[in-house]
């Protein structure tokens, strides 16, 4: 039988339009859907709201501008809400050689966050937390590259971190919105 890509692609498109539908059914929205006319949705609103003080150290800058990259906020949305971050990393030798060297450590993030309202009561609105693992060699005749491995991989877990507590505050926002309109 001789492959007809025109067939396939219908069939997946097909496919595709069936689970969104299907999705819509249930009630599935987007997370970051916008509104009926057009505007930003409650999560985009509202994540653009949130102030993220500066964090010390070198990891804390990464999460800071992880966060603020997907918190963009180009309308002028005032400031609402406090976001405080506490991230640090953890390493653990692998790969362990008889001179009890490491060849290879898995690193572990953590980012622990708080939402509070800037209303005079400081009120707590919200926490959680986020947990990323990666992973690097380690080369012992390399160390301006290792250097730049670290710095990358620390990089590369703030984002992922910063992903989750995103993620975790939009759905958190959209919930609480959809409590108020029911309530």
């Amino acid at each position: 039988m001789k492959h007809d890509p025109t067939r396939r692609g219908f069939l997946t498109g097909l496919t595709g339009a069936g689970a969104v539908v299907g999705l819509a059914g249930c009630g599935f929205q987007p997370m970051y859907m916008p509104t009926a006319s057009g505007g930003a949705g409650i999560a985009a609103r509202e994540l653009a709201a949130i102030n993220i003080p500066i964090l010390g150290d070198r990891p804390g800058q990464l999460i800071r501008q992880a966060l603020q990259a997907r918190f963009a906020n180009d309308s002028g949305t005032s400031k609402r809400y406090d976001l405080g971050v506490a991230f640090w990393i953890a390493g653990e030798g692998l790969g362990i050689q008889t001179d009890n060297s490491a060849t290879r450590v898995r690193f572990t993030g953590y980012a622990s966050w708080v939402l509070t309202a800037q209303d005079p009561a400081r009120t707590r609105l919200t926490d959680g937390t986020a947990r990323t693992m990666d992973g690097m060699n380690i080369f012992s005749a390399q160390y301006f590259a290792l250097d730049l491995e670290n710095e990358v991989l620390q990089r590369r877990m703030a984002e992922v971190l910063a992903d989750q507590v995103a993620t975790q505050l939009s759905l958190w926002f959209r919930q609480r919105a959809a409590a108020s309109a029911t309530g």
